[in-house]
């Protein structure tokens, strides 16, 4: 079924996709790694990947956004955000040192849009880093910093970069709680779509496993990030819980998954091997629905049985999407 710009402008609000003082803004180019705990041992290992895996499920979910802390002068705090969903994660990939998870969201009369994908790699040796204007680079992880951690990366609707963050499970307290080192990430949907004052968020992500389900905290720091330096805004709280949801017809999102996943599949090859070269730049602004709209009209080819050709998937890259090798040096100025 074709699925409409305004449904899509919508429903991707809901991904919401977290501020400190300009000091804190200001880091190195490698990211600083929340210590982990002294031994990972298989079975705490083991612990890690069920915590990931149990993220899968069927979900009624709540998003909120409150700004709280103004950091400029005059800055009035913005009304605060609320919404729902109805989704389901599917788990995807589930290797020793990898474990994917695709987000569907249901809306309407069982209509199916394709919503966020989280991928988990164990003690990454690199990860993407925001670091200009619809640009992602790939930077380099020490070690020391991964050890004993996970690696969280965050993909858009169409499997386009988002953010990353890098920090240990703890299990200490009955409930296993990940949370992330500072980053960089674009704004989200529910932001640029409605505002133009700031073009950056600087982040920390926590996930928390709960008896009724997850949660997904964000602190988040608005930004007007540029070579001259950083200039933080307001600092904003989000709260998304998913909670276990029974009784409601998830069926239409895992038939739409399986007959688009070999595409989307193919669409995540080809982002790799963007980055493979140390990044990728989607080369419309972030506003622009054009490279959506591209593959979204592929998916909806897939889902009714005539998949798209490598090579049709390959034109709309070639218009929309492009490597870029590590001389972007904007982080460092940035950071």
């Amino acid at each position: 079924m074709k699925l409409p710009l305004t449904a899509i402008l919508a429903t991707a609000v809901l991904s919401g996709c977290a501020a400190t003082s300009s000091e804190e803004l200001v880091q190195s180019e490698a990211p600083a790694a929340i210590p982990a705990e002294p031994a990972r041992s298989a079975e705490l290992i083991e612990k890690d990947r069920e915590a990931i895996r149990a993220m899968a499920g069927e979900y009624i979910v709540s998003f909120a956004f409150d700004e709280t802390v103004p950091l400029i002068e005059g800055y009035e705090r913005k009304e605060p955000k609320r919404s729902g969903a109805s989704e389901v994660v599917i788990l995807i990939e589930d290797s020793p040192n990898k474990i994917s998870l695709q987000h569907l969201l249901i809306v309407g009369a069982g209509e199916v849009i394709k919503h966020w994908r989280q991928d988990w790699v164990y003690e990454a040796d690199h990860r993407l880093d925001f670091v200009d204007d619809q640009t992602w680079q790939t930077v380099a992880l020490s070690d020391e910093q991964t050890k004993g951690q996970w690696t969280q990366c965050v993909y858009g609707v169409y499997d386009n970069p988002r953010y990353c963050g890098t920090g240990a499970w703890n299990h200490r307290y009955g409930n296993p709680t990940w949370t992330s080192d500072r980053n960089w990430r674009v704004l989200p949907r529910r932001e640029f779509t409605t505002r133009d004052d700031y073009n950056a968020m600087n982040v920390e992500n926590r996930h928390t496993i709960t008896p009724a389900g997850w949660t997904h905290e964000q602190d988040n720091t608005k930004v007007v990030r540029s070579p001259e330096g950083n200039q933080v805004l307001v600092r904003e709280f989000g709260f998304n819980e998913y909670r276990h949801m029974e009784g409601f017809d998830f069926q239409p999102a895992y038939d739409y998954w399986e007959a688009t996943a070999p595409f989307w599949a193919k669409v995540r090859d080809l982002f790799d091997q963007a980055i493979k070269d140390g990044g990728v730049r989607i080369k419309v602004p972030l506003e622009n629905m054009d490279a959506i709209e591209a593959l979204f009209e592929l998916a909806e080819q897939a889902e009714q049985g005539d998949n798209p050709s490598s090579s049709q998937i390959k034109q709309v890259f070639a218009e929309y999407i492009e490597s870029v090798a590590n001389e972007h040096r904007l982080a460092e100025k940035t950071r």
